[in-house]
């Protein structure tokens, strides 16, 4: 049973993804409108009712501003997180509709197996996503000051990685941003830079050559570019003898427009 997956939108303004198989499908953070939710199901062919549940990162307003009118038009949806992000988000949702995991433990949700793992960012108890179905692994990791070893070692078998390339360090240096904002941005509680992404790659690919498709997302709208991020990335990836191509294949999500759908 094949995976399929596709990004509604990645970005500091808003993040949303799509994950499904031939029966069910997951949401994944749902911080753009519903309108944009909606839409988006419906231009993927993922009927509402198909949909049955929504994973959430964190508290954070780019990624849950519209779980109450997710889980209130999507009929089969409950919203998964954890104990501390319930305690944050600020939006209400349905008591029956609220459903907590336990970070690092696996549960089950039709036939996917989804796995929360901790990762290292500003917010209550954050966390990315790996999904497993079918002998697939899709994993999601964005919102993260840096890889830590628990991340690493968790994504280093995965086909389909979505993975934070947030910033160009030396534009967000040189911006407007307030010092203390661009202190927490570049903090170990941050985002991923652009070649801090690369060097992630780099680890990924010495530890197991594998082919995997690797998609950058989450850039920020004033201290990044999809072509800026593109080009340093593969920089990173070059200086160390590592051409994308078969095995690495590479691509940036748009902030605010669907992607493709890649399937693995």
């Amino acid at each position: 049973m094949s995976l399929q997956f596709c990004s509604f939108a990645s970005g500091s303004s808003g993040n949303c993804y799509l994950i499904k198989n031939e029966t069910s499908a997951l949401l994944i953070d749902a911080g753009i409108s519903g309108k944009r939710i909606f839409q988006a199901l419906e231009d993927t062919s993922t009927p509402r009712e198909m949909v049955k549940a929504l994973l959430i990162t964190h508290e954070h307003i780019d990624h849950v501003k519209s779980i109450p009118i997710v889980t209130k038009k999507l009929p089969n949806v409950s919203a998964y997180a954890n104990e501390a992000t319930w305690q944050s988000i600020e939006r209400p949702v349905a008591p029956e509709k609220q459903r907590i995991f336990t970070t690092g433990e696996d549960f089950e949700i039709d036939d996917f197996l989804i796995r929360p793992f901790p990762i290292p960012h500003d917010a209550a108890e954050p966390v990315g996503f790996s999904v497993y179905c079918g002998g697939s692994q899709i994993s999601i990791v964005t919102d993260v000051g840096y890889i830590t070893d628990e991340i690493f070692d968790e994504i280093i078998n995965a086909d389909l990685l979505m993975l934070e390339a947030n910033h160009e360090e030396e534009i967000l240096l040189m911006g407007n941003y307030p010092y203390a904002l661009k202190r927490r941005i570049l903090g170990d509680n941050g985002h991923l830079s652009n070649v801090n992404a690369g060097r992630c790659l780099c680890s990924l690919v010495e530890a197991r050559n594998k082919k995997r498709q690797v998609l950058l997302g989450h850039l920020s709208r004033e201290n990044n570019d999809p072509s800026v991020a593109m080009l340093a990335v593969r920089n990173t990836l070059m200086e160390n003898n590592i051409i994308p191509g078969n095995e690495l294949k590479l691509e940036v999500v748009l902030r605010d427009c669907c992607s493709c759908i890649y399937e693995v």
